[in-house]
């Protein structure tokens, strides 16, 4: 995999099926999803005058640098991140990759 970035979305807890989903659609070759809780100032919630900790999970989406804009737009489209408490996505580069054989492209040899 030629230039690669990480997306990490951070989603509504039931919401990480979705975006994967609509990563592989998008030409993502798989995620991972973590489980993960947190709370953002659009989403403090009380019961009983507790505060709770809304659950959340975490997708992990690795892609040629050249698909993260489409794939973030889809990550976007499914989670509905444009509306406050949805959650959140960014992009960080990556440098070197291990474990994934089936996706590196071999150099072609030299004559």
């Amino acid at each position: 995999m030629q230039n690669p970035c990480l997306i990490v979305s951070i989603v509504r807890k039931g919401w990480g099926d979705a975006v994967l989903n609509a990563t592989m659609e998008a030409g993502a070759h798989g995620g991972t999803v973590l489980l993960g809780r947190g709370i953002g100032r659009n989403e403090q919630q009380r019961v009983f005058g507790i505060q709770i900790e809304p659950e959340k999970e975490i997708v992990f989406t690795l892609v040629p640098r050249d698909l993260k804009d489409a794939m973030l737009q889809e990550i976007v489209r499914a989670a509905e991140l444009t509306a406050p408490g949805k959650g959140l996505a960014f992009v960080v580069p990556v440098d070197q990759i291990a474990g994934i054989a089936h996706l590196v492209e071999e150099d072609p040899p030299s004559s």
